[in-house]
């Protein structure tokens, strides 16, 4: 029988493992981010898209519900991205360096 430490412990390496996959799987978006970007800003197209915003929002709060998840979370979460993605794209059409 495992004591309560051990459990604990076990717990803590499975979100810590957790924590580093969010991490590199927000690395990667954050740079498929940085490639549209770019690309909206060569071709004159504003840095957000208000219509494409609001699919995924909702979309990921129908991802939240499905997974258990609170999804007033989920929309506070992709809300935090969508404007970090923004202001990206407003620095490289403006010349500045992605942030």
């Amino acid at each position: 029988m495992t004591s309560p430490e051990e459990q604990l412990q076990r717990y803590r390496a499975s979100i810590d493992n957790i924590d580093a996959v969010l991490i590199h799987t927000l690395a990667e978006r954050f740079k498929l981010t940085q490639a549209v970007g770019e690309l909206k800003a060569v071709h004159g197209m504003p840095p957000s898209d208000p219509g494409r915003e609001s699919l995924q929002i909702a979309r990921l709060r129908q991802l939240a519900e499905d997974a258990d998840l609170d999804p007033e979370f989920a929309e506070k979460f992709i809300t935090f991205v969508i404007a970090e993605v923004i202001h990206h794209h407003e620095r490289i059409a403006s010349g500045g360096a992605e942030a």
